[in-house]
């Protein structure tokens, strides 16, 4: 089987790591878009256009299914990227943890990207699944951008900056940008408040890579013989793994797995 995955940038590694692990047997191509990142500070119009775009060049190589692996593209371009490419290949998005996340009571913060942070989608989503719980909403400038390049000073900034604007209670934190995976633990440190309860952290990449495989009517297989393709498309241009994915576990789990191409 391929699967493809598509982001503004290495937001997609978690979700692609979470796919590898379930199904070492899998193609993958991963799609994102250095040219035109970062998406958050973009209007929603460029925002779609730079997602069907990158999606397209996914969708060239001709995957059983399409994980959406960005919130922000997600948020702003679902239906359009679902409009494009279905019935033919299935589109998978990722939604913030939020339903999860406050099955446990809360209090329960969301960190998230600007462009994510109060919006429509977002606040529904806090409406739906989390009545009577305490959510705060925190945007996270920069943060996205500094895990894409790895650049440690600035994730650290930008970390220290959303855990200022975190309450002290706070339980429960939602990773709502698929980069912030990629420093989890980093953020609960930060989060985590001397005393106080064991954080818990809610991302989306195991959740959205078992629906990917449910939609395609595959079964997680993890013992599975890892005989497999890695395709990295960077704006549409065939390349390498960059060098700044290998920063991070999940990056490196798919280089050792994966005869990267």
């Amino acid at each position: 089987m391929k699967i493809a995955l598509m982001d503004s940038g290495i937001g997609l590694l978690p979700a692609a790591a979470a796919v590898r692990r379930l199904r070492p047997d899998a193609d993958l191509v991963l799609s994102w878009d250095p040219d035109g990142m970062p998406w958050g500070p973009r209007t929603p119009e460029d925002i779609t256009e730079r997602s069907l775009s990158v999606a397209g060049a996914a969708v060239a190589r001709r995957p059983d299914v399409l994980i959406v692996a960005c919130n922000t593209a997600s948020v702003h371009s679902l239906p359009q990227l679902r409009a494009r490419f279905e019935p033919d290949v299935p589109v998978i998005g990722t939604v913030p943890a939020i339903k999860p996340a406050a099955a446990g009571g809360g209090p329960v913060a969301i960190w998230a990207t600007p462009a994510t942070t109060g919006s429509p989608y977002q606040r529904g989503l806090i409406q739906e699944f989390a009545g009577g719980v305490a959510v705060t909403e925190v945007p996270c400038p920069g943060l996205a951008d500094a895990v894409h390049h790895a650049d440690e000073a600035a994730i650290d900034a930008a970390i220290a900056a959303a855990a200022v604007l975190t309450p002290d209670d706070v339980s429960t934190v939602v990773l709502g940008c698929t980069n912030y995976e990629l420093v989890a633990e980093r953020i609960r440190v930060a989060v985590q408040k001397p005393g106080r309860p064991p954080l818990i952290l809610h991302g989306s990449a195991g959740a959205v890579a078992a629906q990917a495989l449910r939609r395609i009517g595959a079964g997680a297989a993890p013992d599975a013989r890892a005989d497999t393709t890695l395709t990295v498309l960077l704006s549409g241009r065939e390349a390498e793994l960059p060098v700044t994915a290998l920063a991070y576990a999940e990056g490196r789990l798919l280089r050792a797995v994966s005869t990267a191409r």
